[in-house]
């Protein structure tokens, strides 16, 4: 993941912007959870989601902290499972955020006892306090963990948490990465619903915790396409054009099991060199580009890739064929 990096002169103009958006992104997602989601008890999924939920059952203990004591052993995991996969970036990315969430928090609330409580109302003199409007509080933190995500992401680095969790299960149970994502999302909203709504942990069952559940499932939805557009603008599939000198077996293990997707080889000629060559036809969702790009840039760094945008995709995996029907009513 962070191959980049290492192809990049130190301290040059592009390393620092880099490591600029890194920090930008990381600082997004650390203030969306401090102003917009953790004060409601708004779960959406991943590691800090479920800090959100453990904070409830021990308020003594600050998210961020929660979010420590998850990142550390998955990055120790990581290592230890996918070896060089994770670099300097997704470490940095990993530690950053949930500092600065703590620091946030420790500037915006007034003392310990409106920490613990994580009460809007005290949070910056009651300037952000969105209680009576769940809905405008889901949407504003949707746009700065999508855009704060995005940017990490644009940079060839993660957040840590969710996405080594889906690796992970991606790995041993054979499950595609999205619904590795999906499954372990799933499952911390629902341990949201359980110690919030029923209280189960606290002994303080919220009448409105199903309420936050369907906020949650808001937040999540909102979060992908938010992310999506700040990764790769606002077409959500891309039409990927791998042009290599010879078959490459590994390439295609990647896009069969780790992508969890299929692709078309289509036989070409150069029309320079007259060298027969082999070119892959591929269409991924937006999120995997930055993926593929590095994978195929450590597998064959001589290819030739184009990447387009893929406005209507049908067929297996994508969107179905209309019927004549549908296509008519257009």
């Amino acid at each position: 993941m962070d191959i980049k990096s290492l192809t990049q002169p130190m301290f040059s103009l592009k390393w620092w912007s880099s490591w600029f958006f890194i920090l930008l992104g990381c600082t997004l997602l650390a203030a969306g959870y401090v102003y917009f989601i953790s004060p409601y008890n708004i779960v959406p999924g991943g590691v800090y989601g479920a800090s959100i939920v453990l904070h409830n059952i021990f308020p003594g203990v600050q998210v961020g902290t929660f979010g420590y004591m998850f990142d550390i052993p998955l990055l120790i995991l990581a290592f230890l499972i996918f070896g060089s996969k994770f670099g300097s970036r997704t470490i940095v990315a990993a530690l950053y955020t949930p500092g600065c969430m703590n620091l946030i928090t420790k500037l915006s609330f007034p003392n310990e006892e409106a920490m613990r409580n994580l009460d809007p109302a005290q949070m910056l003199g009651g300037m952000l306090d969105l209680s009576d409007h769940l809905m405008l509080a889901s949407f504003i933190g949707s746009v700065f963990l999508g855009v704060g995500v995005g940017l990490v992401v644009r940079q060839q680095a993660t957040t840590g948490g969710t996405d080594i969790i889906a690796m992970m299960i991606q790995k041993y149970f054979h499950i595609g990465f999205s619904n590795a994502v999906l499954i372990a999302d799933s499952v911390v909203v629902i341990s949201g619903l359980l110690v919030i709504g029923f209280g189960i942990g606290t002994g303080e069952p919220d009448p409105q915790g199903w309420l936050l559940s369907l906020y949650s499932l808001i937040t999540i939805y909102v979060t992908s396409r938010v992310l999506a557009y700040t990764i790769n603008g606002a077409s959500y599939n891309k039409l990927i054009f791998i042009i290599l000198n010879k078959h490459n077996e590994t390439l295609k293990d990647f896009i069969l099991k780790d992508l969890d997707r299929s692709a078309t080889y289509i036989q070409s000629r150069g029309m320079y060199s007259n060298d027969e060559k082999e070119m892959i036809f591929l269409v991924v969702p937006n999120k995997d580009v930055p993926l593929v790009q590095s994978t195929i840039h450590e597998l064959d760094p001589t290819a030739f890739i184009v990447v387009t945008d893929a406005y209507d995709t049908f067929g297996e995996g994508f969107k179905p064929l209309p019927s004549k029907d549908e296509i008519q009513n257009i």
